[in-house]
């Protein structure tokens, strides 16, 4: 008995003393908690942005701000009779930095994890990129602008030739730079080898009868491309060539060409062996587009066996006519040239020309500088030969006319009638100078009627940032967004135009567009004018009924549109809507309830529509309003470089409203 007792008090002390130290350890718990919640509550109100808002409705002397954007994201257009006064000051300070009230917004949700969406989190870090791209700007521009060899366009930096081996192309990720693009004579020379064809799983090929979706591919691609302009945009693809040695599965060989702007692509134009017309509209330079090659489906028939008899028998001397096979084959060597002509490009291939490629609307041969090569193919070298030697986007100075007559007039204390908000990139220097000195120059713009910015948002590269700024202190009409700039980030520069359109300047329409529109600003006024005054009006090239693409590279998933359809809306190169609008868009984004989509036309579409079932709007379309080039009497012409603005802009002083397709 008095064994099992000791055994009993030796367990009981055992639980006593456990559960003495669990109550120790629960209490040592609370204290801290008591100890570092203040540290959590702060850290959790300043990333709610809280402080953020304060920061942003009050200037340094202490005076409530309601200029919108101008004082929130430092815009550099002379706007208030004091900074022109102190435009001469050697001494004056560039604008401190504030974040916006989009970047306010964006940093209240932070606190909210669990609804922050993908497309948040990459506005939030894009805003954090630029508020170190501005701190670094500041420290660059201190320590003093060198005019090096990008800015200045020193020889050296754009050589006449450039080589490059197969190894040292695969490194830079099958990518060869091409410093300053092409001219016409310049050349661009690949010699490699095809890969031997391989099986591929085609899912379109499993539902049909056949129900075979294994098929033998074999294709390259080579592309000239442009300059990148904004993170997450492909750059422009200037020329796309794709050889496919098996054909489309259709064990014919075909070759493919191609352009592509900001992920649109043209109307392929396709050689499969069968010579194209000898028409004088359908020659490049005097070269046939597309050669004749062996085809293995094409016999010739017993009447054309006996007219060649019948020719040789009463001798007409018949010119001979030699059919060359197709130029490349798996797992054998090419020299393929790609050689700029006057009129487009030839394709030479072992010496011997096998198609030709007219240029195309809006993209132009110094543009060209990238060259990038992918797909079923070994490459041995590449050589680019006769190049230019200067690049305006890498030699500003050479676009960038710093004349007074360029600058841009303050902006109207009045109401306006329309506001025109400018969507371009940091390196687009040629094209807003091809703006300033064409359509900027209408009449009704000088008369102070119209109010043209641009909206630009930073660039990775520091010396780019820097140039920009230098550009916005001169001609006063940039507003400068600062986050690093983003394809899918667009939606906040025309959210940006929308506050600027309502709290910089009083105007009763507003107007978006991009740097590469010709606008028309006669013709858009009259087409407004058309409208009832007071009434709320979305006026543009309309879509009806589109769908997104669920499957693709440009796939939207359900968790991004889960709608079937988009709403209505109009192409994002140019379209108006009125200030309500904008009021409404600029309301519902400070109360975070505005719906924000990555494509930012179908935003506004979206928008438009919410106001739409409180307040009728008047939905105006008009093809005038072009998305792909121009068309004869344009409202705006989309697509346009800055050649064909200068011949644009000619043609209306001549009183005549054609294109200039080059």
């Amino acid at each position: 008995m008095m064994m099992k007792r000791l055994k009993n008090e030796a367990s009981s002390v055992r639980r006593f003393k456990l559960s003495y130290v669990l109550l120790g350890l629960a209490a040592l718990y609370l204290v801290l908690i008591c100890v570092k919640f203040p540290e959590f509550l702060e850290s959790a109100t300043v990333s709610s942005g809280d402080d953020v808002d304060v920061a942003l409705d009050v200037e340094d002397d202490g005076r409530e701000s309601s200029s919108g954007f101008h004082n929130n994201v430092g815009e550099y257009a002379r706007v208030t009779r004091e900074e022109e006064e102190n435009e001469g000051s050697p001494n004056r300070k560039p604008p401190k930095l504030h974040y916006g009230r989009i970047t306010a917004a964006i940093l209240k949700r932070k606190s909210m994890e669990r609804n922050v969406s993908v497309l948040d989190r990459m506005a939030d870090e894009a805003w954090s990129l630029g508020a170190k791209a501005w701190e670094e700007l500041d420290k660059y521009e201190e320590k003093g602008i060198e005019m090096n060899s990008i800015h200045e366009g020193k020889p050296e930096s754009c050589p006449s030739w450039v080589s490059s081996t197969g190894a040292q192309i695969a490194k830079k990720g099958q990518m060869m730079f091409l410093p300053c693009g092409l001219a016409a004579g310049s050349s661009v020379t690949v010699i490699g080898t095809p890969h031997y064809a391989h099986h591929e799983y085609v899912p379109q090929l499993a539902k049909t009868k056949a129900g075979d979706a294994l098929v033998l591919v074999s294709q390259f691609m080579i592309e000239l491309q442009g300059l990148k302009s904004v993170v997450g945009e492909d750059p422009p693809k200037i020329l796309h060539l794709n050889p496919r040695i098996r054909g489309d599965w259709s064990h014919r060989p075909v070759i493919e060409h191609n352009t592509c702007y900001r992920m649109q692509w043209g109307t392929a134009h396709r050689c499969d062996g069968l010579p194209s017309k000898y028409d004088d509209d359908m020659l490049v330079d005097g070269y046939l587009r597309c050669e004749k090659w062996m085809r293995n489906d094409i016999v010739d028939t017993r009447e054309s066996k006996i007219f060649s008899w019948f020719d040789r028998f009463i001798g007409r001397a018949k010119k001979p006519e030699v059919t060359w096979p197709f130029p490349f084959v798996e797992g054998r060597m090419f020299i393929l040239t790609i050689r700029a002509g006057i009129d487009g490009y030839h394709i030479n291939v072992g010496g011997r020309h096998v198609t030709s490629f007219p240029y195309r609307t809006g993209f132009t041969l110094e543009d060209a500088t990238g060259l990038a090569i992918r797909g079923d193919v070994d490459i041995h070298s590449v050589y680019a030969t006769s190049l230019p030697t200067s690049h305006p986007s890498f030699s500003p100075q050479r676009v960038l006319d710093f004349s007074e007559k360029w600058k841009s007039l303050p902006l109207p204390q009045n109401h306006i009638q329309l506001f025109i908000g400018v969507l371009s990139a940091t390196n687009h220097f040629a094209e807003r100078m091809a703006i300033r000195k064409t359509w900027m120059r209408a009449s009704a713009i000088k008369s102070s009627d119209i109010a043209v910015r641009f909206f630009v948002a930073l660039n990775p590269r520091k010396e780019l940032n820097a140039i920009l700024k230098k550009e916005a202190d001169y001609f006063g009409d940039i507003v400068i967004v600062p986050f690093i700039d983003r394809y899918e980030l667009v939606v906040l520069k025309t959210i940006a135009i929308c506050e600027y359109g309502v709290q910089n300047v009083t105007a009763a329409y507003i107007m978006k567009c991009d740097d590469d529109n010709f606008v028309r600003i006669d013709s858009v006024l009259r087409e407004i004018q058309r409208v009832p005054p007071g009434r709320s009006l979305y006026m543009g090239n309309l879509n009806l009924l589109h769908r997104p693409l669920r499957t693709g590279k440009w796939a939207v998933s359900y968790e991004e549109w889960p709608e079937d359809v988009y709403p209505p809306y109009a192409n994002g190169p140019g379209y108006i809507i009125t200030s309500d609008i904008a009021k409404h868009i600029i309301s519902q984004y400070q109360n975070q309830s505005l719906r924000i989509f990555k494509m930012e036309d179908v935003s506004m579409g979206m928008w438009v529509e919410s106001y739409n079932s409180s307040t009728p709007v008047q939905y105006s379309h008009n093809w005038k309003f072009c998305q792909y080039g121009c068309m004869e009497d344009y409202f705006t012409a989309h697509y346009q470089s800055p050649r064909q603005m200068y011949c644009l802009w000619n043609n209306l002083l001549k009183g005549k409203a054609h294109c200039c397709n080059f």
